[in-house]
């Protein structure tokens, strides 16, 4: 049996789109109701949660694979997995936004940047020689240039429908992101055969 955990949400519902497209008995899934771990007819043990637990549950070996968001690998600095395959699903970009006119905007002190993903934002700035200061946010990251916490933000972008409601624009492309499947070190050495099946069922090679 293979161990999978998922990140709940629009992850969850696009892996299981692809998995029940390649053959995978879904039905347990799409009519699940509270449950936290479920077993499918093709031997597969299921949890849901949230990316970073996701991960938690990798590292410490309890499922065999992740699947999660390049987002959230990039803003970790957990490594023990391995990532094999990218599944083109989720697709979205990590940029730098603001206010139109921070482009030209002459600054006399450290800018500052708002974002959920602190070290995605550290590591983009440090890549450009910038010193700035980084305030983490939770939640809407809009916010911040809107209230005047931060010049411009960090975040993901999908659409930027919210950046355009809130007089945002997009700045900088930092990079891309989507759903990738990683696995467990330890797993792959002894379910391997399982594992790669798997892959080749996902790329539509079986």
């Amino acid at each position: 049996m293979i161990k999978i955990a998922i990140t709940k949400g629009r992850i969850e519902k696009q892996v299981c789109q692809l998995l029940q497209s390649r053959g995978y008995d879904m039905d347990p899934i799409i009519h699940k109701d509270r449950e936290l771990l479920i077993e499918t007819n093709d031997g597969l043990s299921m949890i849901f949660g949230k990316a970073n637990d996701v991960l938690t549950f990798l590292e410490h070996g309890i499922v065999d694979i992740g699947f999660v968001g390049q987002d959230t690998l990039d803003d970790v600095d957990f490594e023990d997995y391995y990532e094999l395959l990218d599944l083109e699903i989720g697709k979205c970009y990590f940029a730098v936004a603001a206010y139109p006119e921070y482009r030209n905007k002459v600054f006399n002190r450290r800018k500052k940047i708002a974002s959920k993903y602190t070290n995605v934002a550290k590591k983009y700035f440090a890549s450009k020689q910038e010193d700035v200061e980084i305030i983490k946010l939770e939640g809407s990251v809009e916010l911040g240039p809107v209230v005047g916490l931060s010049d411009a933000i960090v975040d993901i972008v999908e659409t930027g429908s919210t950046l355009k409601a809130n007089g945002l624009e997009v700045i900088e492309k930092i990079s891309d992101i989507s759903t990738n499947m990683i696995v467990n070190k330890v797993s792959l050495k002894f379910k391997k055969d399982e594992i790669f099946k798997m892959i080749d069922r996902l790329n539509g090679e079986e």
